[in-house]
């Protein structure tokens, strides 16, 4: 087990090592960090005072170690659009994206894998067709068509819930959430929807189609053979081999959700990152780019780990190789 997990550590600090080296060349080579925290009325004394309190005037590899040790602290630089700490600025916009994204894969996970093991028992009755016509036209959608059909049906039309915005939320010391207040919850309803209608029908086909070859392996016709009842069968020895392939995929779309929510943020203007990073590109805020890509590395990561970890403990294949 420790050998395994150092294994696993090792490749995920080589990965962040590279990661933050492109990082680090996006903050020293994209624009100029002088002009963008001065700007262009600025003397030459000013811009070199401002180089050599930057570290600008050092060697490269003094200024990635310096680089590295910074971003080991959580310390990115100063926001160009923001003109605060990077960090902060992520910081205030995390609850917000972890809240929509968490929403969006418990009901993925909730309803997809339900909706995939009676597609799988089931596969030749009407309501699972149904089911198969459903996930066809839910994984062929794009997420931002989603997000305006829902506003215009939901809210422009019945007006039952906000177009825009995360509603009012609550402050739990440095964590803010909206799920304590009626119109946070109304507000978090549409994107949750719209982020999870892939990962759902991605999951409803995936579980499926496992369950189906499962179902016709020989340990589960020599089961039914003992006289095994059928919900054992599916339940604990069937949809658990199936849960193998569905943990990794889970875990690689939960952290596509946190990555890749930026359509579905800007479609709601969702206060999160997503919101952020397509605000930062727009205006060429370079630190909180740089930062973006190392934190989203940081979370593939770790969520890769912990799905190894998980492999560890669900495959005996892998506890005995």
């Amino acid at each position: 087990m420790f050998r395994f997990l150092s294994t696993r550590l090792l490749n995920g600090a080589l990965v962040m090592i590279g990661v933050s080296f492109i990082a680090f060349l996006l903050f020293n080579y994209i624009g100029d960090p002088v002009n963008n925290l001065l700007g262009e009325t600025a003397t030459v004394e000013q811009q070199q005072q401002m180089r050599t309190a930057l570290g600008l005037d050092r060697p490269l590899p003094v200024r990635f170690i310096n680089y590295l040790g910074l971003a080991v602290r959580g310390e990115f630089g100063i926001s160009y659009r923001n003109l605060e700490p990077v960090t902060q600025v992520l910081v205030a916009r995390v609850p917000a994206t972890l809240e929509l994204s968490v929403c969006a894969a418990l009901l993925a996970l909730g309803v997809g894998i339900p909706m995939g093991v009676y597609a799988g028992i089931k596969r030749n009755a009407w309501p699972a067709q149904m089911l198969q016509v459903v996930s066809l036209v839910g994984i062929s959608i794009p997420s931002f068509l989603t997000g305006i059909i829902l506003i215009l049906i939901f809210s422009v039309e019945l007006n039952w819930l906000p177009a825009y915005g995360r509603g009012e939320v609550v402050s739990l010391g440095g964590w803010t959430t909206g799920l304590l207040t009626t119109s946070g919850i109304k507000s978090l309803i549409m994107p949750s929807i719209t982020l999870a209608l892939f990962q759902l029908t991605l999951f409803m086909r995936l579980v499926r189609s496992e369950m189906m070859e499962v179902l016709r392996t020989d340990y589960i016709k020599f089961a039914r053979a003992r006289g095994i009842a059928d919900r054992s069968i599916y339940f604990r020895h069937a949809l658990r081999n199936t849960l193998i392939p569905v943990i990794t995929v889970a875990g690689l779309q939960l952290g596509s959700l946190i990555a890749f929510s930026i359509i579905t943020e800007t479609v709601f203007q969702w206060p999160g990152l997503g919101l952020l990073i397509i605000q930062a590109i727009t205006f060429g805020d370079i630190p909180v780019i740089a930062a973006y890509l190392v934190l989203i590395a940081l979370l593939f990561v770790t969520i890769n780990t912990v799905v190894d970890l998980l492999y560890f403990r669900v495959d005996p294949r892998v506890r005995i190789a």
